[in-house]
């Protein structure tokens, strides 16, 4: 990958937030001075009740905190340790306050204002948990409490997760297939916790190519070995031959387009969203192939 011509694509299309994302992930940021302006960019989504929104999650354009915006608040916070802040652990006192009796999430709540919204988010049933939201949100919120102990220690996180590998158990047992979405989220989660068990259990839905079309998706629409598994040297990672993860790699590198940023290949639902999903997917790209190849890749 060209690392310049990534730093020249989030200049010139990225929102802010990522473009603080990157120049953290690349040591392009201004030592703490960064860290505290990726804070702040994050925090123009924020609410007064401890809530995300604003468009954090691009597709989901509401001004209201929703669960979905809260893995993108996560997923700054993991990217800010060792330091840690009040935001994280109010965020999971607002979890806490939306969470359903059995422990899970609903996909979305009430949305007031659906302008740009896709509609899985505005159709979504407030008063229905959904493991494809509750897993990817604890997922998230489990890698900051690697170095957040009041995180570690909120209940609500505690009881996401046990709701969540719980719901993995009670599936398998019933044998229904997880949808491509729920299998990924589920098992970055037990991968976070390192729950082999439940990491093995989810492992005998992904075939040995890592290749999972996406149900409701586009056509070509796949979830792949590094959506599953994007950590190295993690439980998730050692269900997928090392030639088949290293082809992904070498997939991914050559995906950078003329103008040095990524694209996704989903569906986007506003033309805002389409231009933000090419910024956070050029740090997550980046992000990997530097994980895997150190920052000179």
């Amino acid at each position: 990958m060209d690392v310049d011509k990534a730093s020249d694509f989030m200049a010139a299309h990225a929102r802010m937030l990522d473009r603080r994302r990157f120049e953290l992930l690349t040591n392009n940021g201004d030592g703490d001075g960064g860290r505290d302006a990726l804070l702040a960019a994050l925090n123009a989504y924020r609410n007064p009740d401890g809530g995300y929104g604003h468009g954090l999650e691009p597709d989901l354009r509401s001004r209201t905190s929703q669960p979905g915006p809260a893995l993108h608040a996560f997923e700054v916070f993991a990217e800010l340790a060792p330091d840690t802040g009040p935001e994280a652990v109010a965020l999971c006192d607002w979890l806490e306050s939306v969470t359903l009796p059995d422990g899970g999430l609903p996909f979305a709540l009430d949305i007031p204002d659906p302008a740009g919204c896709a509609p899985f988010w505005t159709g979504a049933d407030p008063q229905t948990s959904s493991l494809q939201i509750t897993a990817v949100v604890a997922a998230m919120a489990q890698r900051v409490a690697v170095h957040d102990k009041a995180v570690a220690a909120h209940p609500w996180l505690d009881r996401a997760t046990r709701y969540c590998l719980d719901t993995v158990r009670a599936k398998d047992e019933a044998e229904e297939e997880p949808q491509a979405l729920e299998l990924a989220f589920t098992l970055w989660l037990a991968d976070a916790v390192r729950d082999t068990e439940a990491v093995d259990l989810l492992g005998k839905h992904i075939p040995p190519s890592g290749l999972v079309h996406v149900q409701g998706g586009l056509e070509d629409e796949m979830m792949r070995p590094l959506d599953f598994a994007p950590l190295p040297d993690r439980p998730a990672r050692a269900l997928f031959d090392p030639e088949v993860v290293a082809g992904e790699l070498r997939r991914l590198d050559e995906r950078q387009e003329d103008d040095g940023g990524w694209r996704v290949d989903f569906a986007s639902y506003s033309p805002a969203a389409e231009l933000e999903w090419r910024g956070y997917a050029t740090v997550a790209a980046v992000a990997i192939l530097m994980r895997e190849s150190g920052p000179d890749a």
